[in-house]
């Protein structure tokens, strides 16, 4: 089963994610903060990354960031949903490895559109 790892410091917001992503197929992970994601991502690398940019401890560009650098950092798929609509922070975040942007709020339906545009399947 491909696994999926919830980033986020609202809990609300992760378990939204979480329903979304269990109803398309995925085991599932949180954090609720980059610097969590990223102790995780060290022993358990996720196929998935759910992130938001806006948290404590370490915020979700500076996760990408570290993420994108350690090994095996190139693999998971990673998904910014956030309320960060400026256009040169989407910018920079694709330019330092995240795969797609999605606004919140979202559904499923917005979801699982964005997964397929990158690859994913269910």
């Amino acid at each position: 089963m491909t696994s999926c790892l919830i980033v986020d410091d609202s809990k609300v917001v992760r378990k939204l994610e979480s329903r979304i992503m269990e109803d398309l197929g995925f085991t599932i992970f949180e954090a609720e903060d980059g610097q969590k994601a990223y102790e995780f991502c060290a022993g358990n690398m996720p196929d998935m990354i759910l992130l938001d940019w806006h948290m404590p401890v370490m915020n979700g560009l500076e996760f990408l960031k570290a993420l994108r650098a350690m090994p095996g950092g190139d693999v998971p798929k990673v998904v910014f949903c956030t309320t960060e609509s400026e256009m040169s922070n989407i910018m920079q975040a694709m330019e330092l490895g995240a795969n797609e942007y999605i606004m919140k709020p979202f559904d499923g339906e917005i979801v699982k559109g964005k997964l397929e545009q990158i690859g994913m399947t269910f």
